[in-house]
């Protein structure tokens, strides 16, 4: 007579580092097909059994060898190559409720850009605007200089909006502004000229002195990002604003730049629709490392908790990076759920572990790395693609897409 998995025994041990939900280091007997629900109902009776203040019962993730549990612990066991006759730990985590929809701001045309510092979500239009609004739903302010549309825009200091803001546009030019929530418009405080052809992507230095820019000319141009610099002779001024040149230019890419990112400040990295992630040193000027992918890429994020790059293409698929292996294995995992191109990603600024991404099939999910086969939430509400995503204020995950919608969702993840 066969023997089926739940008459096969696994000895499992449960281990935590949130100290209010210890329980006995011991060894348990369970079915080696035990899955997350019957784990949860086990390790709840034991904290009510150790703690009678405990009435309701609280929800678990479990990490096993590394990664979450997605399926039957045999299974789990089987797809790492661990026998199910040693004694398994299971480390437990409180899992964190589902981000909540907190508003959704309309615009009039598609929204390429979103970034938010502090209680301001700044976003950049296709109808050539960009927009100030508050995280409450409250719009503050609509610019018209651009004479394109505006493909990228950031604040210049993260979390601080007083610092100014950047934008870029396929009219050739950025500009740096300065605004204050007293004031009725931002004021332009200098352009930036010397793309050839439409700029995509702009990325600020963590110390907010320097700005880089990349597009469809292929060249990574670096800038000067002080509103208010003293006038050399070489540089030109319309009236009372200051034309700002390159400080470098950088050449390598072979087609369009579609994002900057600054790892530190003297190091940026930029993804390409050339199939290559490449690695710059901003001193002295020059290529440091590169990744050469299979599909165009379309963004990048990268976490300095995790000192990781998760990039997404012209695929289903994000991939996440270490570009500083030296064994070979640059790619250290990948991340499928989305049905369509993933246009965006970004990482959490206070969780090693999270990043979210939105994509073509109108979704926006939130992952766990250790949890590459499943997101820990899909969050809906687009209409259209999802061409642009933020995670720069904690409290608040924004998307922007072809709906002419940002989406707000309320974080409501355990710590915040």
């Amino acid at each position: 007579m066969a023997i089926t998995l739940s008459e096969i025994q696994t000895q499992i041990r449960f281990i935590t580092k949130q100290q209010e939900y210890a329980v006995a280091n011991v060894p348990f007997t369970v079915p080696s097909n035990i899955d997350c629900k019957s784990l949860n109902k086990l390790i709840n009776s034991l904290l009510k059994e150790s703690n009678p203040d405990i009435l309701k019962n609280i929800e678990f993730d479990f990490l096993v060898i590394g990664e979450l549990l997605r399926v039957p612990l045999c299974n789990h066991l089987q797809e790492k190559g661990v026998s199910t006759e040693v004694t398994v730990d299971i480390e437990y985590i409180q899992r964190s409720p589902a981000p909540q929809p907190q508003d959704a701001l309309q615009h009039d045309d598609w929204i390429s850009s979103v970034h938010v510092a502090d209680k301001w979500v700044l976003t950049g239009c296709y109808d050539n605007t960009i927009n100030i609004w508050s995280t409450k739903g409250k719009h503050q302010v609509t610019v018209r200089d651009h004479i394109n549309l505006v493909k990228a825009v950031t604040w210049l200091q993260e979390g601080n909006p007083l610092g100014g803001f950047v934008s870029v546009s396929h009219d050739l030019t950025g500009i740096l502004w300065h605004w204050t929530p007293d004031s009725p418009v931002p004021v332009m405080k200098a352009v930036l000229r010397g793309h050839e052809r439409g700029i995509d992507t702009v990325g600020v230095s963590p110390d907010s002195t320097t700005l880089a820019t990349g597009g469809w000319d292929t060249n990574l141009k670096l800038w000067s990002a002080e509103l208010d610099d003293d006038e050399p002779p070489q540089k030109k001024s319309r009236g009372n604003i200051l034309t700002k040149v390159p400080l470098q230019t950088l050449k390598g890419h072979k087609e369009s730049i579609s994002k900057v990112i600054w790892i530190d400040n003297t190091t940026m990295c930029t993804a390409s629709m050339d199939h290559t992630i490449k690695l710059w040193d901003a001193e002295l000027c020059g290529l440091k490392n590169e990744v050469i992918g299979q599909k165009a890429y379309l963004g990048a994020s990268w976490s300095h908790l995790a000192h990781a790059l998760i990039a997404c293409s012209a695929d289903r698929h994000i991939r996440l990076y270490d570009p500083r292996s030296t064994d070979g294995a640059v790619c250290k995992s990948t991340f499928t759920s989305h049905t369509m191109w993933v246009s965006s990603v970004a990482w959490s600024q206070n969780d090693e572990h999270l990043f979210i991404s939105g994509g073509y099939d109108n979704c926006v999910k939130l992952w766990d790395t250790r949890s590459p086969k499943a997101p820990l939430y899909d969050l809906t509400g687009h209409q259209g693609k999802v061409l642009c995503v933020d995670w720069s204020n904690p409290q608040h995950l924004v998307s922007g897409g072809s709906d002419n919608s940002v989406h707000i969702f309320r974080n409501m993840h355990v710590g915040l």
